[in-house]
């Protein structure tokens, strides 16, 4: 994709067409544009392949929000010029029902051996106001060639929620555990840090055996050291727990539960200090950068208990519950509408959904340690 800087040009300037070369391990040779885009705008992501002598150039159009699309044109040669298939786009979503897949496109096509096409695209689900909270999901189509060899979505070009698998040997893929109990000298790959590695002092597994160990660091908002381990958020309907070991002795201290979008928007139910109350805990809530605490006051907790914590996400609907003494849980505030935890109604492009786990801070500089003995990650049935 080529990118004009320049004041009052098309920014998506074209797709660039450059020779590589396999010996000299590098792009040799002149640069081309031999594709422009359509009236869609945005163009960028090519792909190209060759079939039956025609080189098919599949691009992404429209942006990536729900004017999102794929476009197909294709050529003789390779350098073109292109002709664009005349029932563009080939893959696009159906804006007027937001109950199933949106903002289809960024395209990927994939022929099995027995000569099925397929193809991978981007898309979104929405839960509420057409904000989608997983952010970017992959959806998968089944193809067919037309007698004058364009291809086609079958059912499209809206995408379909359910196609026919093809025809290959099934493979199982391995689930990912709902429960880590940290007992394992190594993080499982499925949990993420913001903007760090895994290979710092800020967090451990063998200081005490068969929990997590964060230190506390900077503040939510930080765009440097934070103290976060969290996975995808993978489902419309979960239900999280953690219990968690953590005195703090200042209010700038404090570890918890979090439901994070990014530093602008999150949801914390979070273990801290209060002059009055002694160790307790309340909800902070930021939305679209504003800071907020939910509870009118804090609940006092007991000194040297561990605490357990609990989330319930039921599409755009968050509830938090604690307890002091196992399977004795109390509601925690009020039900939280989280649609701002989502790709969309934000000032600039995002799509990396919303991640929940475990954080801690320490505003004051001392790094006091929070344990979490572990994390649960329970599927709930569709209500």
């Amino acid at each position: 994709m080529i990118w004009d800087h320049r004041k009052g040009k098309n920014s998506f300037a074209g797709t660039a067409l450059q020779e590589y070369s396999v010996e000299e391990q590098r792009l040799v040779g002149p640069i081309k544009n031999i594709f422009k885009g359509t009236e869609l705008g945005l163009t960028e992501a090519p792909h190209l392949y060759k079939r039956n002598g025609y080189y098919y150039l599949l691009t992404a159009e429209g942006g990536t929000q729900y004017d999102h699309a794929a476009t197909m044109a294709r050529s003789k040669s390779i350098d073109g010029p292109y002709e664009v298939d005349p029932t563009n786009p080939i893959l696009t979503s159906n804006k007027e029902d937001n109950h199933t897949l949106q903002k289809a496109g960024h395209g990927s096509l994939v022929e099995t051996p027995d000569g099925e096409w397929y193809m991978a695209h981007l898309c979104g689900r929405p839960v509420v106001d057409n904000h989608c909270i997983l952010g970017r999901e992959t959806a998968i189509q089944k193809c067919y060639w037309t007698d004058d060899d364009w291809l086609r979505i079958e059912g499209g070009p809206f995408p379909s929620t359910v196609v026919d698998a093809p025809d290959l040997p099934v493979f199982q893929a391995k689930l990912l555990p709902e429960k880590d109990d940290f007992n394992e000298s190594e993080l499982a790959n499925y949990w993420n840090a913001l903007r760090r590695t895994f290979d710092g002092d800020w967090f451990s597994l063998t200081e005490r055996a068969g929990y997590l160990r964060l230190y506390g660091e900077e503040s939510m908002s930080s765009l440097h050291h934070q103290s976060m381990i969290m996975r995808r958020l993978q489902d419309f309907h979960v239900e999280l727990e953690t219990k968690l070991d953590f005195e703090p002795k200042h209010f700038q201290q404090m570890a918890g539960l979090m439901i994070f979008y990014d530093t602008d928007d999150y949801v914390y139910l979070r273990i801290t200090e209060e002059e009055e109350l002694g160790k307790c805990i309340g909800i902070i809530e930021s939305k679209y950068g504003k800071y907020d605490e939910l509870l009118s006051k804090d609940i006092s907790l007991p000194q040297g208990k561990e605490v357990y914590l609990k989330a319930k996400i039921h599409r755009h609907i968050l509830q938090f519950y604690y307890s002091v003494e196992e399977g004795v849980w109390e509601r925690i505030g009020e039900d939280i509408h989280i649609g701002h935890l989502s790709d969309d109604d934000a000032e600039y492009i995002r799509f990396t959904g919303t991640f929940v786990g475990m954080a801690a801070q320490d505003l004051s500089g001392q790094r006091l340690h929070a344990d979490f003995d572990y994390f649960n990650y329970q599927v709930m049935k569709d209500e």
